[in-house]
């Protein structure tokens, strides 16, 4: 058990800006259990978004409310995987051959298309917030967003090779097994079954999943951490469209 408490430490130190001042040891047991807590990290920030959500519904109109949520996602994580996303947007948008897309990716500078990138991302994720406020749906469907998000990156870090043997998702990957997203998968039982419209946005992550591996492996041959990373914020994304076309179309 220490072993596990150690995982979630790591994990949440990894995934969010929480101030967690301890050290943990980083070991082959620690290292899978962490990888097996993201889920749970997903849990805990989505709920602190519900939360959020819950208290300050009817004192901020629709539009600022979807604005302080982002914003506090945001500054939850850090912006940790948005520069994932702005890392391979330059890179693919680059046109260039295999190494010089991986030179793009390592380079710290920013171009137009990670711009381009955050942008819309961002513009998207509030106008989907404000959507679901506007429709009235129950934001507790945040707490299954930002969960399967981060068990999507368990998903490509467990099933897909990664195009290096040094970097961030290198290091993450080494020594994790299929039995480690089974585990990291089990906090989504109970999700599914009790929360409405649960079970609609784990059969909807699976297509994104699926569509997102194969076009990063066709275009890099393998992941790295930024690509993990960004594959948290396009499930997030597609998952925030699923949750509103559910709560539209089903509970409308």
């Amino acid at each position: 058990m220490r072993d596990a408490a150690y995982g979630l430490v790591l994990a949440l130190q990894f995934l969010t800006r929480l101030p967690l001042p301890l050290t943990c040891p980083w070991t082959p047991t620690t290292r899978r259990w962490a990888v097996r807590c993201y889920p749970l990290v997903g849990v805990f920030l989505g709920g602190l978004l519900a939360l959020a959500a819950i208290m300050l519904e009817g004192v901020l109109p629709a539009a600022l409310l979807a604005l302080v949520l982002l914003t506090l996602w945001v500054a939850l994580t850090g912006g940790l995987h948005l520069d994932g996303v702005m890392d391979v947007a330059d890179a693919l948008g680059s046109n260039a051959p295999l190494e010089r897309r991986w030179a793009i990716m390592k380079d710290p500078h920013v171009g137009s298309f990670g711009i381009l990138a955050l942008v819309f991302l961002l513009l998207w994720k509030v106008a989907l917030l404000y959507a679901l406020l506007d429709a009235g749906a129950n934001l507790i469907l945040l707490i299954v967003i930002l969960a399967l998000g981060r068990l999507g990156a368990v998903a490509l870090l467990v099933l897909a090779p990664t195009a290096r043997s040094e970097g961030m998702a290198a290091s993450w990957k080494r020594d994790l097994a299929p039995v480690d997203l089974l585990l990291a998968a089990l906090p989504m039982l109970p999700l599914a079954v009790f929360v409405p419209g649960g079970a609609w946005l784990c059969l909807a992550i699976m297509p994104f999943l699926l569509l997102y591996a194969w076009g990063m492996l066709s275009a890099f041959k393998g992941i790295n951490g930024d690509i993990v990373g960004t594959v948290i914020e396009g499930g997030e994304l597609w998952l925030l469209l699923g949750a509103w076309s559910w709560w539209s179309f089903v509970m409308g």
